[in-house]
């Protein structure tokens, strides 16, 4: 298998070191170069293309998220992923707007942050779940700001490429009365950002029939991805 090859963007230097040898250590991954700021990374972009960007927010001169259409404007093919320890949802927003594969916090556990790399190179996008609430708030609060829907493993949330417009759930909002008793209860869940495994907890099932009722949910719904399914729950509560 090819390697992944990765760019790290962090102006923190024994962060941004600290992070590159451990990455380094996965043997599926190559770090390819190393930036302190948006214009370094534009200097390495010139230089080499990597598969995926691993970018910081909060930078000198240009934040990360004020960065994301450029660096995707100098090489389109890549992935952004933004890993930081910003949990304000405007740069959530901001970031997913601009064109970002992903936001995680830098809290992830780097297990997690390896295979959410992969997934974000296969075409998926990543939030950490502490964010899930705010991006379910950001919607309720502005209607216009489009929806990016992910999909929960058991610890981080994965988004489909392509947001859905809120023209586009509507048949969702149309379908709900199809749900039953049990599917509604784990909508709500989904809802509040709760993994299988804590939904599982919660109702006091087994966590692959959480899996099951969540495919029933989509199908039904006419759905492709677990935050769909959230924001037709957050406009359900707001009507």
């Amino acid at each position: 298998m090819e390697l992944i090859r990765l760019l790290v963007v962090d102006d923190h230097t024994l962060f941004r070191r600290g992070l590159m040898a451990l990455l380094s250590q996965d043997e599926r991954f190559e770090v390819t170069g190393q930036a302190g700021d948006i214009g370094e990374a534009l200097r390495c972009l010139a230089q080499d293309i990597p598969d995926v960007v691993l970018l910081d927010n909060h930078l000198p001169g240009v934040l990360g998220v004020d960065g994301i259409v450029s660096l995707k404007a100098a090489a389109p093919s890549i992935r952004i992923l933004m890993l930081t320890v910003s949990e304000n949802e405007n740069d959530l927003a901001a970031a997913l707007q601009a064109g970002a594969d992903g936001y995680l916090l830098k809290t992830v556990e780097l297990d997690h942050l390896s295979e959410f790399i992969i997934k974000v190179l296969a075409g998926e996008s990543v939030i950490s779940p502490e964010m899930m609430t705010k991006l379910v708030a950001a919607f309720r609060s502005k209607p216009a700001l489009p929806p990016t829907p992910p999909i929960l493993p058991d610890g981080e949330a994965v988004l489909p490429e392509t947001p859905a417009s809120t023209a586009e759930l509507t048949p969702a909002r149309e379908g709900v009365d199809l749900l039953s008793a049990r599917e509604r209860e784990v909508l709500s869940l989904i809802a509040l950002g709760d993994s299988n495994k804590l939904i599982a907890r919660k109702l006091d099932i087994a966590e692959t029939t959480v899996k099951i009722h969540v495919q029933h949910i989509l199908r039904k719904l006419q759905l492709t991805s677990r935050v769909q399914a959230a924001v037709v729950a957050a406009g359900l509560d707001a009507g």
